[in-house]
């Protein structure tokens, strides 16, 4: 089995005679859910593979044509495409519509079914390894107008944060969403504040947050700067990544330093991939076994 498929392939129907699901993305040569699904897939004795797909942009919705044809169940969907696949849905869940993208898609009785997983998986990561409930807390997330940064701003709203900044190079991103979550949540105006993602704007708000939450690509490489200032942070702080890859950051490493609890983006990644199983499946899989297949 090849590492990582194309839409060549799926023009050919050169694929595994079970492949079914798929995470598609441009690049998803790193992508680690076809292990983790796999785990879950074979423990419950299903005979279904779930394969990589690198597909290029302005080219998903012929593979999701493709991919009804061939009898896939569903996928997983990843940057950059997360808006595409949104546009190519028949259905929407009404956090799609929120948010304007989707990453879980279902092929269903001839419809593609959207929805998204990213928000509901980040709240019970943070739960599960920081042990901290989000209700009541004064969160900060940065990168909050990105397709996984609003998912994870969406939810934490919805969960009751006692505050909620939304950082954003775009600042006029962030305040589109505090105006959305105002009109579409009768959400508190008050506690609810878009910034830009300068030193200053950040080190402003640093002594009034309580959970730190990086949903920007900035750490993926080496070279890439810290999206936080750390000098700003305490051991009060509890800083999550939504990164993976890398497992160590170097703003988790900073973080780390300064006494912080910390955790990556691994436990968002097994959360929000366990709902997408479950959405396809109507079994909810072991989340441990998921975990241990890609740790």
């Amino acid at each position: 089995m090849k590492h990582v498929y194309t839409i060549d392939d799926l023009r050919d129907r050169s694929l595994p005679e079970n492949a079914k699901l798929a995470v598609l993305g441009y690049p998803v040569a790193h992508s680690a859910s076809p292990e983790m699904h796999q785990a879950a897939l074979d423990a419950l004795g299903l005979d279904v593979t779930y394969i990589r797909l690198e597909i290029e942009p302005g080219s998903v919705a012929e593979s999701f044509s493709l991919m009804q044809k061939l009898g896939f169940i569903g996928c997983n969907v990843t940057i950059p495409h997360k808006l595409e696949a949104m546009e190519c849905c028949d259905t929407l869940s009404d956090s799609v519509r929120l948010l304007g993208v989707a990453n879980t898609i279902h092929f269903h009785e001839g419809k593609i079914m959207g929805d998204n997983s990213d928000g509901p998986g980040l709240v019970k990561a943070l739960e599960e390894d920081l042990k901290l409930r989000v209700k009541g807390a004064r969160v900060l997330v940065l990168g909050a107008g990105g397709g996984a940064g609003k998912a994870i701003a969406t939810q934490l709203n919805s969960e009751g944060c006692a505050r909620l900044y939304l950082s954003n190079r775009t600042v006029s991103k962030a305040e589109l969403l505090v105006e959305k979550f105002i009109e579409n949540t009768a959400s508190d105006q008050t506690r609810l504040k878009a910034l830009g993602n300068s030193v200053s704007d950040l080190k402003m708000i640093a002594d009034d947050v309580d959970i730190i939450i990086n949903a920007t690509s900035q750490g993926m490489k080496p070279e890439d700067e810290l999206p936080f200032p750390v000098e700003s942070i305490t051991s009060k702080h509890k800083v999550y990544d939504a990164i993976y890859s890398p497992p160590c950051t170097k703003l988790l490493e900073s973080a780390s330093d300064r006494g912080a609890a910390i955790s990556n983006g691994l436990s968002m990644l097994v959360h929000q991939g366990a709902i997408s199983f479950e959405i396809w499946t109507g079994v909810a899989p072991d989340t441990k076994l998921m975990r241990e297949a890609i740790s």
